[in-house]
C-alpha cells in the first residue's frame, strides 16, 4: 500500500505543514506504520539539520535521558570542531532534534562527522529542506512535531505500512539525497534492480542509512544533478536505469517532480491550476486541499512531470 502526496504553490508560500497533514491523514488507511514529511520553507544563509539520537521505540533504560544529553552534546562539540558556527539547536521531541548552523565546508563531511556520533542520524540538511517523519498517522506526527503553521513553498510526504522492513524512523519516507542538499524523495513501489544501484553508487563513494530502495532513487538523482542534469531531465534518465513498478515524487529547493514507470500500476492523481500543483495516490487527498469542484487527471505510463517555481 503506502501512499504519497505532493503540493508546490507556484506564487507565494502557504501552510504547507497543515496542507500536508490534512492530505496524508486523508489517506491513513494505506499506511498506519508511519508518516514523514519533506518540508521547503524560505531559504536561508543558514543550513538547517534534522536529526534524530534514538528510534522511537528504542527501550527506554534506565540513564536513557541523561545518554542522549551526552549525545547531544557530542554533536555540538563536532559541529564546533568542523568549523560549523552554531545558530541555534532545538529539541523537537524526546530523541529528535532541529538545528541551523553557518557552515561553508564539505556536505558530506559534515553529515558523517555528526553520524559517528552513538546512535545520531541525519533526517535532512539543506537552506530550505526539512525532513521531519516519525511513527503513528499525520496527525499524531504533526502534534508531535508542531508542523501546524509551517509556512513554505511546497512539500511532499508518505504514509508507510512496512511491509519489508521494521516499523522505526530509519525506515519512513522521505529520504533525503545523503549528502546533497535540498533533494527529497517519496517513493510508492519497487525497485528490482535496488541492489545493483546500490553496489553502483557505494562504489562512487555514497553510503546509504537504510534498506530502502526509496533512498536509492534521491541519491541517484542529485548524483545526476550534481553532474550538470537539470531536475526533469535526470528524472527522464531514471526511468531508462531503473527497474520495477513504481510512482516517484521529488523535490529540490525550487522544484517539484513525479515520474510513473512504464507500467503505471502505482496510482496517482493530479491537479493543476495556476496557483498551485496538488497530487496524490488518491484524489481523497487532494479534496482535503481543496475546498471546490475539481478536475483531476492521471499522467501517463513512462511520464515524467516537474514543476517549478
Amino acid at each position: 500500500m503506502c501512499g504519497i502526496a505532493g503540493v508546490i504553490h507556484r506564487d507565494g508560500s502557504s501552510d504547507v505543514g497543515s496542507e500536508m497533514t490534512s492530505m496524508l491523514q486523508s489517506m491513513k488507511h494505506r499506511g498506519p506504520d508511519s508518516s514523514g514529511y519533506a518540508l521547503f520553507g524560505p531559504t536561508t544563509d543558514l543550513i538547517v539539520i534534522r536529526f534524530k539520537l534514538a528510534d522511537a521505540n528504542d527501550p527506554r533504560d534506565f540513564d536513557f535521558k541523561e545518554r542522549l544529553e551526552r549525545h547531544r552534546m557530542e554533536v555540538e562539540t563536532r559541529l564546533s570542531k568542523i568549523g560549523a558556527s552554531i545558530d541555534r539547536v532545538e529539541r523537537e521531541t524526546e530523541y529528535a532534534y532541529r538545528a541551523t548552523v553557518r557552515y561553508d565546508g564539505d556536505l558530506k563531511a559534515l553529515a558523517d562527522y555528526l553520524e559517528d556520533v552513538p546512535g545520531c542520524e541525519v533526517l535532512s540538511l539543506g537552506h530550505s529542506l526539512e525532513i521531519v517523519k516519525d511513527l503513528g498517522d499525520a496527525q499524531e506526527v504533526s502534534s508531535l512535531y508542531g508542523l501546524a503553521g509551517f509556512e513554505g513553498t511546497h512539500a511532499i510526504g508518505h504514509v508507510r505500512m512496512a511491509t519489508e522492513s521494521d516499523v522505526d524512523i530509519s525506515g519512513a519516507h522521505p529520504y533525503w539525497a545523503y549528502p546533497f542538499s535540498d533533494v527529497a524523495v517519496v517513493h510508492n513501489g519497487q525497485l528490482t534492480n535496488y541492489f545493483q544501484w546500490k553496489r553502483r553508487l557505494e562504489s562512487s563513494g555514497h553510503r546509504f542509512q537504510s534498506e530502502c530502495d526509496s533512498e536509492i532513487i534521491a541519491v541517484y538523482l542529485a548524483e545526476k544533478m550534481a553532474a550538470g542534469a537539470g531536475l526533469k531531465e535526470a528524472m527522464d534518465e531514471s526511468l531508462e536505469d531503473l527497474d520495477g513498478v513504481f510512482t516517484y515524487m521529488a523535490v529540490t529547493q525550487d522544484s517539484l517532480g513525479v515520474a510513473k514507470d512504464e507500467m503505471a500500476a502505482k496510482p496517482l492523481v493530479l491537479y493543476e491550476s495556476d496557483e498551485l500543483v496538488a497530487m496524490a495516490s488518491e484524489e481523497i487527498a487532494i479534496r482535503a486541499l481543496i475546498d471546490h469542484e475539481i478536475d483531476t487527471y492521471d499522467p501517463y505510463e513512462g511520464q515524467v512531470l516537474v514543476w517549478s517555481r
